[in-house]
């Protein structure tokens, strides 16, 4: 099929795919569609943005529209709230002005309009299995007259720990009902379960590790444990050229490095288990609007991210296994673009990534960590096209009129001076050519590197005697110093945070202007005076060094062990 009109839809979905600016069916979607139609099972394997919604959302469609029944007749399951409401959004798009009658169920939310809903009727359920199975026990959901049933994500069902409540639904449904099965992997417990409800089904899709990623640039670098985020900051500063999604092991990970990256005024969040609802569909709203460069996301917590223009993604932990790998480096090069996946490697993970790549068929090649050279040709090249793209803007004609008044009756000017004197002004106020040397942490150097590598190459700090005992959090002084300052975002540096004080790295200049200027930051509601931390002492513990006085500990020999007389 190489239209969609060329699908027997009704005419009215047709139009709505239309008004979406659909023409031609996706693979996944040109091989699932006519089966689907016909009323088979199906086994679907596909990536993340391969249009896998509409693959399954068209036919559903289709059946409700035709069929005269009264009743829930089509069902979608889904792991994640993020992943319920998606498919409801794109389901309504789909069928816009048409007669089908849909509700999410999950959790989290009201019961109330939940039950409104199904009260009045409806044709379609696309749910949480938690809040389902809640249904199902109050009798307010009757899966009787079900005709079709929709299980997405379903390795990510698993690895949730919903697989049980998967098959407690599937058993409450009748015999009769079709069956689409979705999945990026295919891990062995959801192969069981495919075996065990679907009849003769057909496998659709593609297969893990080939015409899945061969769209995406993918590369690794070797780095130890405690060089990781000076790796991934000069990453994000040299390699990275539009917004990223960073998969951590851990959720105690992922805010310690979103929260490294905001102290560094970069437009970071993380998205995690521990974030309330709401602050979750914040950080998706921001993401969605553009408005954040960074996600710093688990596997579980990504599964909400739903966007086309992320343009990297970087493994700062490997993944446990190949197909975790593959499912994760899908969410970038979306919608027919390119994309790139960087992994973070530790000495000993380096034979689990080259059997990867033996298994997958793919290159994945090493990638050099930038150099302050680097990240400043990099940052000089955004100033070129900065440059260029500004000849488009509204007010080039009347800045053009500027040079050219400027340039009459005077000597000493010529364009080349005048253009250097302006881009000069706009590399103070944006940084985009220049780097301090203390702008990032240096970079990672083989063999023995210990807290005093570390003092040694820090610029001065700025002190403030409030931490952890007050909330202060890593934005709190980057915004302060940002907007109250007017330091640049791009030259500040390390922010440490401990349980009574704070340190924040500048350059000097800016650090004696702060201090000459004002004596104090506004931070959360406080005013809080502000000084020049004391220089690290070498040996010294953490920023502003040892404290007077402190003994240091002395080990002692080893005691002898005395055994028995034999």
């Amino acid at each position: 099929m190489t239209a969609f009109s060329d699908f027997p839809l009704h005419k009215g979905l047709l139009a709505s795919l239309k008004d979406m600016g659909f023409e031609s069916p996706t693979g996944i979607q040109a091989e699932s569609i006519p089966v689907l139609l016909e009323g088979r099972d199906v086994v679907g394997r596909a990536r993340t943005g391969s249009g896998k919604t509409a693959a399954f959302g068209l036919p559903l469609l289709q059946g409700v529209l035709d069929s005269e029944k009264q009743g829930v007749r089509a069902l979608v399951l889904a792991p994640t709230r993020e992943l319920a409401l998606q498919v409801t959004s794109a389901l309504e798009d789909m069928c816009k002005g048409g007669p089908v009658r849909m509700v999410t169920l999950y959790g989290g939310a009201s019961y109330t309009p939940q039950l409104n809903a199904l009260r009045q009727g409806v044709d379609v359920v696309i749910a949480t299995p938690g809040r389902l199975l809640d249904h199902m026990e109050k009798g307010t959901v009757d899966l009787s007259t079900l005709d079709m049933f929709v299980l997405d994500e379903a390795d990510e069902m698993l690895r949730m720990g919903f697989i049980d409540d998967v098959e407690s639904i599937l058993a409450a449904t009748p015999s009769s009902r079709q069956i689409a099965l979705f999945s990026a992997t295919m891990p062995a417990a959801i192969r069981k379960i495919a075996d065990a409800y679907l009849q003769d089904p057909v496998t659709v899709g593609i297969d893990a590790g080939t015409a899945a990623t061969d769209h995406i640039r993918q590369g690794w670098v070797r780095c130890k444990s405690r060089d990781k985020l000076t790796v991934l900051q000069r990453l994000l500063a040299g390699e990275v050229d539009g917004t990223t999604l960073i998969f951590a092991r851990t959720r105690a990970s992922c805010a310690q490095i979103a929260d490294t990256l905001a102290g560094r005024g970069i437009a970071a969040d993380g998205l995690h288990g521990d974030l309330a609802q709401a602050a979750r569909e914040r950080v998706l709203g921001r993401l969605r609007a553009r408005r954040l460069d960074v996600v710093v996301a688990t596997d579980v917590a990504s599964r909400g991210i739903d966007v086309d223009h992320i343009t990297h993604v970087i493994n700062y932990d490997l993944p446990p296994d190949h197909e975790t790998y593959t499912h994760r480096i899908g969410r970038t090069g979306r919608a027919g673009r390119e994309g790139t996946a960087i992994s973070l490697v530790l000495p000993g993970e380096v034979g689990k990534l080259k059997r990867w790549m033996r298994f997958l068929k793919v290159k994945i090649h090493p990638v050099e960590v930038p150099s302050n050279e680097m990240i400043r040709e990099r940052r000089l090249d955004k100033l070129r096209t900065t440059l260029v793209e500004a000849q488009e803007e509204d007010g080039f004609r009347r800045a053009a009129d500027f040079v050219a008044k400027a340039l009459e009756g005077s000597d000493d000017w010529t364009p080349e001076r005048l253009a250097a004197a302006a881009i000069t002004l706009l590399d103070q106020q944006l940084g985009l050519s220049s780097m301090p040397a203390d702008a990032l942490p240096p970079p990672p150097r083989e063999g023995r590197q210990d807290h005093r590598d570390h003092a040694a190459s820090g610029g001065p700090e700025l002190f403030v005697p409030v931490g952890h005992n007050r909330g202060i959090r890593p934005g709190d002084l980057v915004g302060a110093l940002a907007n109250e300052c007017g330091v640049p975002g791009n030259v500040i540096g390390k922010v440490t945070i401990v349980e009574r004080k704070s340190f924040v790295q500048m350059p000097a200049d800016h650090l004696d202007r702060v201090l000459r200027e004002f004596g104090e930051l506004e931070l959360r509601g406080h005013n809080v005076p502000i000084d020049r931390a004391r220089p690290r002492q070498p040996g010294g513990h953490g920023p502003g060094g040892y404290k007077p006085g402190r003994k240091p500990y002395k080990r002692g020999p080893k005691p002898r062990y005395k055994g028995r007389k034999s």
